[in-house]
C-alpha cells in the first residue's frame, strides 16, 4: 500500500493534490450556499406574501399573492441554481464562458424551433401582470373548463367537475372567462305554466328570494337582495320569469340550487304549475271514418 502511494506521489506532486482539495472544497462551498440561499429567498417570499395576506380581507387579492408567491418560487429555483452551477463549475477550472456561449447559440437555434414556448412565457408574464388568472379561480381557457390548481409562466393547470386535471399552455390562451372575478351574479329563470297569474307567481319568488337573503346560512354569501326582472320570455310551453342574486365569487351556483329548491316547494304550496312535458295517449275505439267519394 505504502509502495503505492508512494509510486501516486511521484506523479502526483503534493501541491497539485493540495490545489485539487481546495478547489472541491470551493465546489461543495458553493453548492451548499446555493441551496441554504435558496431556502431563505423562498422562505422570505413566504413570509412576506402572508404578511400581505394578512393585511387585506379582499379574497381575490389573496388569490392573486398565492398565485405570485408561486411563481417566484419557481424562479428562484431556476435563478440561483443555475447561478449557483455555473460558479461551482468555475471554481473547479471549467471556464463557464464557452459554456455560456454554447449555451447562446444553442438557445438560438432552439429558440427558432420553438416559438410557442417564448409565446407560452411572455402570455404567462401577461396573465400575471393582469391579474386575469389566479388559484382557486373557476375559468373558461382554450375550450376548457375548471377550477385553476396553479398557474405558472408556461401552463395553467385546471381539473374539472369530473375530477381530470387539463393542462393549457398560456401560448393557447386567446381569451379567459373568469367566473369568480371580484363577484358574481345567480341568474335564474323560473318557468311557470300559461293558465297561471304572472304577479302571483312573482309575489311568491320575491318573497323565496327575500327568505333566502335573510337566512343564516346564506346570508353570508348573497351580497345584495334579490333583482326581478319579470317575464323573460314567453316560451313554447311556459312563461319564463327571471330573478337574479350577486353573490360571491363562486358562491352564484350554491346560491341558485338552493333557490330553485325553495322556488319548487312554494309553488306546490301554493298551487302553482311549473310545467314539464306530457303526453297525452288516446286509444281509438271505433275504426275511423271513411271517405267518401266525390
Amino acid at each position: 500500500m505504502n509502495q503505492k502511494l508512494e509510486t501516486l506521489f511521484k506523479y502526483i506532486e503534493p501541491a497539485k493534490l493540495i490545489e485539487w482539495g481546495f478547489m472541491a472544497v470551493q465546489f461543495v462551498a458553493v453548492i451548499v450556499i446555493a441551496v441554504v440561499l435558496l431556502k431563505v429567498v423562498k422562505k422570505s417570499i413566504h413570509r412576506i406574501g402572508d404578511r400581505m395576506q394578512n393585511r387585506t380581507a379582499d379574497t381575490g387579492e389573496k388569490k392573486r399573492i398565492d398565485t405570485l408567491m408561486r411563481v417566484f418560487d419557481y424562479l428562484a429555483n431556476v435563478v440561483i441554481l443555475l447561478l449557483g452551477t455555473l460558479i461551482a463549475l468555475g471554481t473547479i477550472g471549467i471556464s463557464i464562458g464557452p459554456i455560456l456561449a454554447a449555451a447562446g447559440v444553442v438557445g438560438l437555434a432552439v429558440g427558432f424551433g420553438s416559438q410557442s414556448l417564448v409565446k407560452d412565457y411572455f402570455t404567462g408574464v401577461v396573465l400575471l401582470l393582469e391579474n386575469q388568472i389566479r388559484a382557486g379561480d373557476f375559468v373558461e381557457i382554450a375550450g376548457k373548463a375548471g377550477t385553476v390548481e396553479n398557474v405558472t409562466l408556461r401552463y395553467v393547470r385546471l381539473r374539472d367537475g369530473q375530477g381530470n386535471v387539463h393542462f393549457v399552455p398560456n401560448g393557447q390562451i386567446s381569451s379567459v372567462t373568469n367566473s369568480t372575478m371580484d363577484f358574481a351574479y345567480a341568474m335564474i329563470d323560473v318557468g311557470i305554466a300559461y293558465k297561471e297569474d304572472v304577479d302571483s307567481a312573482i309575489q311568491v319568488m320575491q318573497k323565496v328570494g327575500t327568505e333566502l337573503a335573510e337566512d343564516a346560512d346564506w346570508k353570508v354569501k348573497i351580497t345584495e337582495p334579490m333583482a326581478t326582472f319579470g317575464v323573460q320570455e314567453l316560451g313554447d310551453s311556459a312563461v319564463v320569469i327571471r330573478v337574479r342574486f350577486k353573490t360571491l365569487p363562486g358562491e352564484q351556483w350554491g346560491v341558485k340550487r338552493e333557490y330553485n329548491k325553495r322556488i319548487k316547494a312554494a309553488f306546490d304550496k301554493v298551487g302553482i304549475e311549473i310545467p314539464f312535458p306530457h303526453i297525452t295517449m288516446y286509444k281509438g275505439d271505433a275504426e275511423p271514418a271513411k271517405l267518401e267519394n266525390a
